[in-house]
Parts: structure tokens; sequence; C-alpha cells
């Protein structure tokens, strides 16, 4: 991609202040064909944007950016109409829950809805409310439940053990995905012990005022969102945009940046949340502490690895295939910390597997070790 092109998507994704952009923006923008930039910047969820910077700046400018505007503001406005109302009910019902990434984000942090595009509701509840608000959300709010993916069987057990579900909603005419979490990551490739405490997240997040919805805490949101985008390998899809976390959250929240590289350290995650930071600073330039970026720097090789595969994938177009099967298993090895992480990741001990499983004895572990590999094998998300 032309630079100028790539300049003007990270102009436009970053939270800086408007006015602080204006004049690279409006120089970039005589530049470029038009057309082209709206078609780039759509495929990756930016066009709104830059839509947004286009009324700020006063250019003139074709109808399809406006258009695009209209279309993500009035969808973010109906989930967030839709968040409100599945916490009032939740909460009604004693149980209180945390909007995860984007969706905390637009509705406590950075709250311009058209600059904020998302796919569904992400919520985290106390484990042991997990199976009351799974019934509330049928029965009460009318939620289909339903996985996006093939490879997910709608099994109420067998979905708790995974670490959550899925479920849609027709509304005005939209399809709303809402994820319920008891797990606030529950990557595939993620371990327990790596992973943080869903119930102590809950216990430390915070109240959105005049709202229903909690957030969590600062320290606890960034890391959340960190691992969220490693989750996503930082390129597969949503891709680019899914940066915009991590730099709304440090814009725009006080972070305690001494207690989040602790938190990182003890959960053996500096190499997956070092390159969120590390992205963000560099596509966006948000400001990351020289000292934590050296505290979480993982090993050369590491980091080699990494970087080698990022730049054969490529930071934009999402719909692109960014990792062939090998590549995408050997990037995956790298994030971990230490070889005995990477260890631990291929054979989880007893513990761990049955928290996916519902393995009974430890002299099954053969069979769901090779079971495990299976799943990570054939049931992946696109590449």
């Amino acid at each position: 991609m032309n630079n100028s092109y790539s300049k003007i998507l990270r102009i436009s994704l970053s939270s800086l202040p408007p006015n602080t952009k204006y004049k690279e923006f409006i120089s970039l923008w005589g530049r470029l064909d038009e057309i082209k930039l709206y078609n780039i910047s759509k495929t990756d969820e930016i066009a709104s944007q830059i839509a947004y910077l286009l009324r700020q700046c006063n250019i003139n400018h074709e109808k399809c950016w406006d258009e695009e505007y209209d279309i993500v503001e009035k969808r973010i406005d109906i989930l967030m109409s839709v968040l409100e109302t599945v916490a009032l009910k939740l909460k009604k019902n004693n149980i209180e829950i945390v909007a995860l990434k984007n969706a905390g984000i637009a509705k406590a942090i950075y709250k311009n809805n058209a600059c904020s595009p998302m796919g569904d509701i992400d919520l985290l509840v106390r484990s042991c409310d997990f199976r009351r608000a799974h019934s509330i959300i049928l029965n009460d709010l009318g939620f289909t439940f339903k996985f996006r993916s093939e490879f997910e069987e709608e099994d109420l057990e067998e979905a708790f053990r995974g670490g959550g579900t899925e479920y849609y909603k027709i509304v005005e005419g939209y399809k709303v995905w809402l994820e319920l979490q008891w797990r606030p990551i529950a990557g595939r490739w993620i371990q327990p012990h790596n992973e943080p405490n869903g119930d102590s997240l809950m216990d430390n997040s915070i109240e959105v005022e005049n709202s229903a919805v909690r957030i969590l805490a600062p320290e606890d949101n960034l890391l959340q969102v960190a691992l969220h985008t490693a989750k996503h390998s930082y390129v597969r899809a949503p891709g680019f945009r899914l940066h915009s976390d991590v730099d709304r959250i440090v814009r725009f929240q006080k972070i305690n940046w001494s207690v989040f590289s602790k938190k990182v350290v003890d959960l053996k995650l500096k190499t997956a949340v070092y390159f969120s930071l590390y992205f963000a600073n560099e596509l966006l330039e948000t400001t990351i502490p020289k000292t934590v970026l050296l505290d979480l720097k993982p090993s050369l090789y590491r980091k080699k690895i990494i970087l080698y595969y990022i730049n054969k994938a490529g930071i934009f177009n999402q719909r692109k295939k960014k990792f062939s099967k090998l590549g995408y298993i050997i990037f995956n090895m790298a994030l971990y910390d230490s070889l005995s992480e990477n260890i631990i990741a291929i054979f989880p001990p007893f513990k761990s597997l049955q928290i996916k499983y519902n393995i009974q004895y430890k002299w099954q572990l053969p069979y769901y070790h090779i079971k495990r590999l299976k799943d990570l094998a054939f049931k992946r998300a696109k590449l």
C-alpha cells in the first residue's frame, strides 16, 4: 500500500484530538484518489473515522463517506441501546455485567459511536452468574442461542467449559450479536494460568455513570484488550482497527503502569502484550512509557519471528489471508514467554484440560492431548 494511504488510515484511527491531525490530514488528502481511499478504508472499517475528519476539516468530499458515517453511527447506536437494555435487565436480577473491548470503550471512554465500528457486544459476568444470565438472555430478552462458528455446538455445558456463549437478535432490522463470557479471553492458544481471573476482574470493575453497565479497571481494561489484539494475531480480522482499543484506553484512562506491568509479568504474558503496545505506539503514536516496553520486551528470537510474520502478513486489509497453517502455529508458539510455556501450551496439565473438556481421570490425558491438538489444527479461525 502507498505510504500516503497507510498514513491517512493511521491518522484517522488514532484518537489524538482532531485539531492536532488537521494539517497533515488535509495535506495527505490532496495526494490521494478519493474513491480508492474509500474502498481501502471500508475494507478495514475506518471509513467512518475518515468521514468524521472530513467533516471536522470542512473538506468537500463524495457522499459515500457521509453514508458510511451514518450507517456505522446507526448500527452502534443500536448496539449501545441493546447493551444498556441487557445490563439493566440483568442488574434487576442481581447480575452485574462488564462491557468488554470496544463495547466498553464506546460506552464509557471514547463516546463517538460513528468512530467505533464493532461486530458484536461482549459481556463479562461472574462464573456463578453465567447460567442464570444465559436463561434471562434467552427467555426474558428474546435472544437466540447460536454460535457463529460452524465448529461450535449450541450446548450450554460445553459452551461454559469453553468460556462463553453467543446469541443473536434482530433489532430494527440489524442482526445484533451478543457474547456472554465468564473467561475474559478464552482463546484457544491462551492457557488458563495465563488468563486474568474473570471473577477478580468483575470485583475490581467500575461503574459507568448513569448506566447499568460496568467497565474494567484501567489496568485490567488495557490488559484485556492487549490480549484480545494478540488473540487476533494483531492483523487478522477485524485487523488494523483493533489497535484503536489500546490507543483509546491509554489516552483516556489513567494507567498505573507499574501495576499493569506486574500483572503482565505475573501472568507470563510479556511477549503477547508487548506487541499490542508496540504496534499501538508505532502505528497510532500511542504514548507508551519506554520503561514499560523495556520491561516487557521479549527475547530477540521471538521478536524476530513475530515481526517476520507480521511484515509478511501486512497490517492492513483484513480480508487478506494472513498466515499459512504452519506459519500460524509457529507465530502463536512465538507469543509465549519461554520454552516451558510452549510445552504447557502443547501439552496442558490435567486441571487446564478440565476447563475445556469433560476429562475425569489423569489416565485420559494422552487422548485429550491428541484431541486438543486436532482441535487446534482443524477448528481454527480464518487465517
